[in-house]
């Protein structure tokens, strides 16, 4: 099953006809995905550092950067040499290169309007838990909340969104021409969807 979490951050730039957006998604930042409600938990998630390595370091599969979670919208990808990532204690470090001819469509600049914009303000990785592996989550309860370790994931795509859960998970739209300001991206919202 794939599952979307949102958290990151991006950081937009335009260079010899390409777009390229820069983005961070950190390790070790827990967030509240669902606060308490009528007898239902508290849900909380954590990533641990490294989390997505088998995928980043073995690069076996093609990877997409995505417009929003749809696979209909592609912005950039590992076998097209437009995405590239590093995976650190802190961080996944992602570099998307949107070439001319993807920007040109309608949704790809729908994407970057609202990243400009300061809409569009997270980054949010598509995954499947390695459940095979031992230990690859740990999901503990403690009174009311229940927190989920992402300790190994199958990372199947990045995408970049409007609503990202994490505080860290804000985009910049950076204007590279003095003296225009920058736009500051509203609050993060909690994300909706969780496995227990």
């Amino acid at each position: 099953m794939l599952w979307g979490s949102h958290l990151g951050g991006l950081e937009l730039r335009s260079e010899g006809g390409e777009t390229r957006l820069l983005g961070r998604f950190p390790y070790g930042r827990e967030t509240v995905l669902r606060e308490a409600r009528s007898g239902a938990p508290e849900l909380r998630e954590v990533f641990a550092p490294r989390a997505f390595r088998m995928r980043v370091e073995h690069r076996n599969r093609n990877i997409m950067a995505l417009a929003g979670h749809d696979f209909a919208k592609p912005l950039a990808s590992l076998a097209t040499h437009t995405l590239d990532m590093e995976d650190t204690e802190d961080a996944l470090l992602v570099e998307i290169r949107i070439k001319p001819e993807i920007a040109a469509a309608s949704y790809c600049r729908d994407i970057l309007a609202g990243v400009r914009a300061g809409l569009t303000v997270g980054l949010s990785p598509g995954f499947r838990v390695a459940s095979d592996l031992p230990g690859a989550e740990v999901i503990q309860r403690q009174g009311n909340v229940i927190r989920r370790e992402v300790r190994t994931a199958f990372l199947e795509e990045i995408s970049i969104v409007t609503r990202p859960a994490y505080p860290e998970a804000q985009i910049e739209a950076r204007c590279w021409r003095p003296g225009e300001a920058t736009p500051r991206p509203t609050a993060p919202h909690p994300l909706q969807r969780w496995r227990l």
